[in-house]
């Protein structure tokens, strides 16, 4: 210590005070690089995202799934300044997409987008190389849409009923057509068959205008279809629509009866419309889209577009979403064994 004889008595110089001060600004300035990788994380999520976003759609391009996802991603993109791509990778009843997606980085660059028939493909197939719920992330679910219970016009029913009663009378000769084994509708038909007893021959298609054909002449006796195939053909009076899936009417049709409503007590089918991210992706992210989709989904257009294709805007939460996953897989896979419907 340096000290000053004036007076008599040593005192403390000004540096030792000095030295006080920067001490104390020392260990501020500890304390405050330390909290630096807590200031930075929420930084990181503002800045989110700083590159195009992959998008991978689990069906080919142009039908009413890519449609759906290409009027959210445009709107995304408005948003945020980036490209949100849509990336087809259409085939083996989505598991392809899923894969990919499963397999990426979980940064938030890369997203899955499917169908019902995400949670009913481990029930299709003998071993997948991922987990349908494990090893995705939920994000929201995007929309909903009933399908419709429509039979061909040679047909001589009016009701479910009238249906049931004509099929149990003539086992194994009505036919139900679906878009393939494994399709949402496929399982649609066969939870109906278990639920009501009827011995009724599954028939699956590639394609929709072949389905149409044959659902008109005779040769296959119903079909669950979607609204946007099913109600043009309602309103031509080239097939009758006898229910719908959902535990609620269908708007467009409010004078149809669910299947429920018309005898099947219980019954309830739908397709959904969903999007995954991978395992491990931040769930700041995952929040950041979930809000952005809500509102992409809930403006004017995006709203009225879907209604032209029979379906309804949701925009769950992420836990809404991992709920109807965890029920959906179990409940589709108890269907498929009670149908006979064997892994591939």
């Amino acid at each position: 210590m340096i000290t000053s004889k004036q007076g008599g008595n040593p005192r403390p110089s000004v540096s030792s005070g000095l030295m006080r001060m920067l001490k104390r600004a020392s260990l501020n300035l500890s304390r405050a690089l330390l909290a630096l990788p807590f200031v930075a994380l929420p930084a990181a999520a503002q800045d989110y995202p700083v590159k195009p976003i992959r998008w991978i759609v689990a069906f080919s391009a142009g039908g009413p799934t890519d449609t759906i996802a290409r009027l959210v991603s445009a709107k995304m993109t408005e948003t945020w300044g980036q490209p949100v791509i849509i990336d087809n990778q259409g085939g083996a009843g989505g598991t392809i997409a899923a894969n990919l997606t499963a397999r990426a980085t979980p940064d938030g660059y890369t997203l899955l987008y499917v169908s019902a028939s995400h949670a009913i493909a481990p029930s299709m197939y003998k071993s997948l190389p991922y987990d349908a719920v494990a090893d995705l992330a939920p994000v929201t679910v995007i929309a909903r849409s009933p399908f419709v219970l429509v039979v061909s016009p040679t047909l001589p029913v009016n009701s479910v009923k009238d249906l049931v009663a004509f099929a149990k009378a003539r086992p194994g000769k009505l036919s139900f057509a679906s878009s393939g084994v494994g399709a949402s509708n496929h399982l649609a038909g066969e939870l109906f068959k278990t639920m009501t007893g009827a011995d009724i021959l599954h028939v699956p298609y590639k394609g929709q205008s072949q389905t149409t054909a044959d659902l008109i002449s005779g040769e296959v006796s119903m079909t669950f279809g979607s609204p946007v195939q099913a109600l043009p053909l309602v309103a031509a009076k080239k097939v009758k629509a006898i229910a719908v899936t959902t535990t609620q009417r269908y708007p467009s049709l409010p004078d149809t009866p669910t299947v429920a409503e018309a005898g099947v007590s219980g019954y309830e089918s739908s397709t959904w419309h969903g999007a995954l991210a991978p395992r491990g992706t931040p769930a700041r992210i995952v929040d950041k889209l979930q809000k952005e989709m809500h509102r992409a989904l809930h403006l004017p257009d995006v709203q009225a577009s879907l209604n032209k294709l029979g379906v309804s805007a949701v925009g769950s939460t992420p836990e809404e979403f991992t709920a109807l996953l965890k029920a959906e897989v179990p409940r589709w896979a108890e269907v498929a064994k009670r149908s006979g419907v064997k892994p591939q």
